[in-house]
């Protein structure tokens, strides 16, 4: 497994992202078999884990935590976020959700709020120590930027932190190179996490070109389009209520057909490496400029140890410049 560098130490270049375990958009959880697949994970040579308390309200951090229990701490790095909050109306309403995902405002839904204010910093970042039942956290990120709340004291929050050693690396997410130029004028900012895929290349001359040049990692989110690029997803899938997926209309049986004709036009690359097309996806992530880890969620034992055979996988320039071809040719034709 390719490993990789995060501030002061590595990680392998394929990661676990912990969104769906928490069951919140995504139809609800196993516990059990999510805790297997974690194990799964770092058997096959996956060593960073990726969560949120607001995946699932503390539940995705909750099942984290029970499975490394199980593990060598020292072995494990932890990721983890702050900055969405349901226990109190600080900075600004950012939506209402239920136990399922985002949601009509009602006496059953949780008000979330955008807010990185220090002493929220600290009061989430003591919240998430105890639900991932450790004593520190290996990568600390704001999940969402605050807009009534100046980055530089955030910053300064984070780096108080970091020097107590309750954490050991600073992140941000859905960020700006204007936000991401404000932490660094703090202090050192080590990883930038977005989303990015064959379907999602916005950031390329953005994020992850300010990456590039300034020494921040970048970690790749939702870089299969959420089982798309799999090639998995067929005109019969369903998705239960609560799934994010279900109403997407990037998820429409039209859409599905478009992604796998282009997927075919690669697959014979995937099978000189002998590997699946999402292995081949995940690989051409990381093989990208700027983009230096990829997070991939895993439901079960199965699932996990196949993305983590992609960390093994070495393209060409030649089979990235036909996959490039493809992905120019096809992708902006799906939504």
């Amino acid at each position: 497994m390719l490993k990789r560098n995060i501030g002061d130490f590595e990680a392998s270049v394929v990661a676990f992202g912990a969104w769906a375990i928490g069951g919140w958009m995504w139809g609800g959880t196993e516990e059990s078999e999510s805790i297997k697949a974690i194990h799964a994970a770092f058997d096959s040579g996956i060593t960073m884990i990726d969560t949120a308390p607001a995946y699932g309200f503390g539940n995705s951090e909750i099942i984290v935590g029970k499975a490394i229990k199980q593990l060598k701490r020292e072995k494990v790095i932890i990721a983890t976020k702050c900055g969405l909050i349901w226990h109190d109306k600080l900075g600004e309403k950012f939506f209402d959700s239920d136990e399922k995902g985002p949601t009509e405002a009602s006496s059953a839904s949780k008000e979330i709020y955008r807010c990185l204010r220090p002493e929220i910093i600290r009061y989430e970042v003591e919240e998430s120590l105890k639900r991932l039942g450790t004593d520190y956290i290996d990568l600390y990120q704001t999940h969402w930027q605050d807009p009534t709340t100046p980055i530089e004291e955030s910053m300064e929050a984070l780096l108080q932190l970091k020097k107590e050693g309750k954490i050991r690396a600073i992140g941000c997410s859905n960020a700006t190179p204007e936000d991401m130029q404000k932490y660094l004028s703090v202090g050192q900012l080590d990883v930038d996490q977005e989303k990015y895929s064959m379907l999602d290349r916005d950031l390329e001359t953005t994020n992850l070109e300010f990456a590039a040049t300034n020494n921040i990692s970048f970690l790749a989110y939702s870089p299969l389009g959420q089982g798309l690029l799999t090639g998995k997803i067929g005109a019969d899938r369903n998705f239960e209520e609560g799934d994010q997926r279900l109403d997407n209309p990037r998820f429409s049986i039209e859409n599905r057909a478009k992604v796998m004709t282009m997927l075919n036009e690669f697959k014979q690359i995937a099978d000189n490496h002998n590997a699946t097309l999402g292995q081949l996806a995940i690989a051409w992530t990381f093989h990208k400029r700027g983009c230096s880890h990829v997070l991939i969620g895993a439901r079960t034992p199965a699932q996990a140890r196949e993305n983590a055979l992609a960390g093994d996988i070495k393209l060409t320039v030649a089979e990235i410049d036909l996959i490039q071809a493809a992905i120019s040719k096809y992708a902006p034709n799906i939504c």
